[in-house]
This record gives C-alpha cells, sequence and structure tokens, in this order.
C-alpha cells in the first residue's frame, strides 16, 4: 500500500527530526559550541539504527543514504541558534518523541525480522534502535542516562517491539501489526508523560548497610 509506506517514511523523517532536537537541546543545557550540537544530535538521530545495522551485519542506513546524516546535522545546527525555541516548547517535544521512540521501536524490530533475526532478537533491536541513541547522548553529554531512570521509557519501546513483532509472527497484515505497535508503545509512553508514571525500584532491607548485601 502507497499511501501506507508514504505514511511511515514520514513519520520515520519526523522521529529522526525529534530525536536530533533532543540530543541538540541537551548540548544547549550544557554550552556547547556547535560542534557539540553536531555531535549530540547525530549521535540521538542515528545511534539506534547504527546499532541494529551492525549487529544484523547489514549496511548501515546512513551510511548507504548520507540524506539521514546531512539531516541530523542540519537540525543540530540550526537548534544552535534557535535552542530557546523547541526548550519553550520541550512539553510538546517530549510528546513527539514518545511517538518517535514507538514507531523506531516498530521499524527496527521490523527490519530484523525482514532479515531473518529470531523473535526475541528481534525484539532487542526493535528496542535498541529506539533508545540507544539517546543513551549516547546522555553518556556523552554527561545527563543522567534513559536506561537507568525510573519514568517509563525502554519498557514502552519494548511494548511496542513486543506487541509488533507478537502480531507479525501470527501473521497479522503488516498494514495492521505496525500500527498496533506504535499505537502501543506511544499509548503507554504518553501514559507515562501524562500521569507521571515509572517502575517501582528495588529497595533494600532495612536495618542492613550496603556493605553487608551480598553476603
Amino acid at each position: 500500500m502507497p499511501a501506507f509506506d508514504t505514511a511511515l517514511a514520514v513519520l520515520d523523517w519526523l522521529g529522526l527530526v525529534v530525536f536530533a532536537v533532543t540530543g541538540a537541546l541537551v548540548a544547549s543545557r550544557k554550552e556547547m559550541d556547535i560542534v557539540g550540537f553536531a555531535l549530540l544530535g547525530t549521535a540521538t538521530g542515528i545511534g539506534g539504527g547504527t546499532l541494529r545495522d551492525m549487529i544484523l551485519d547489514a549496511p548501515v542506513f546512513w551510511a548507504a543514504q548520507p540524506i539521514y546524516l546531512g539531516t541530523c546535522l542540519a537540525v543540530s545546527i540550526l537548534v544552535f541558534f534557535t535552542a530557546h525555541v523547541p526548550q519553550s516548547r520541550y512539553t510538546l517535544v517530549l510528546w513527539f518523541d514518545a511517538a518517535g521512540l514507538a514507531l523506531f521501536a516498530v521499524a527496527g524490530a521490523e527490519k530484523a525480522l525482514g532479515l531473518g533475526a529470531d523473535p526475541l532478537v528481534a525484539v532487542f533491536l526493535g528496542v535498541a534502535t529506539a533508545t540507544f541513541g539517546g543513551i549516547l547522548r546522555d553518556v556523552v553529554g554527561a545527563e543522567p542516562s534513559i536506561a537507568l531512570r525510573r519514568e517509563i521509557y525502554v519498557t514502552a519501546a519494548v511494548l511496542a517491539a513486543g506487541a509488533y513483532v507478537v502480531l507479525a509472527h501470527a501473521g497479522v497484515p503488516r498494514e495492521i501489526a505496525i500500527p498496533a505497535g506504535i499505537a502501543a508503545g506511544f499509548g503507554l509512553r504518553g501514559a507515562a508523560l501524562r500521569f507521571g508514571w515509572a517502575l517501582p525500584r528495588y529497595r533494600s532491607r532495612p536495618g542492613r548497610s550496603p556493605d553487608e548485601i551480598g553476603r
């Protein structure tokens, strides 16, 4: 269905742009120079897909189509001069980021399945596609990593990729499985943003020091 594929392509580009913006905004908070903006924006935009393609031993998508790399660089440089605009609308950016997260998780899982990956591996690679760029952004930008925060982020990517893989493995048509996976991941991440949901944390037993735990 050409219209369906066109809609996915538009959403894919939107997700790439939003991810690059979130990376560049970290650079703005750290008061980096334009090179730092380009590094963080680009790493966030293409980092997850790069890891996915390397694990799958597939051509790295931005090397085959450099327009992805060029777009991340252009967006990052633009944010260097206009960071106050997306920063003032950061809540809206977070909602677009939630959509990009779900889309990239499903897209990564779909590519992995298409290249013959095991369903469990496909879920993992979907999650990596959606989150690894953000992990790189946080490491380079010295921010608390999204992988270690209690907020529901990686979990939403797991749900998106998992829902898609289960439906695809069950023979559900692509035109249904993809939107269902995106909706599941976006719904969970959106609810977490709206209601402040977080995963429960581990609590050690009272009266024991950290050195005593595990003895």
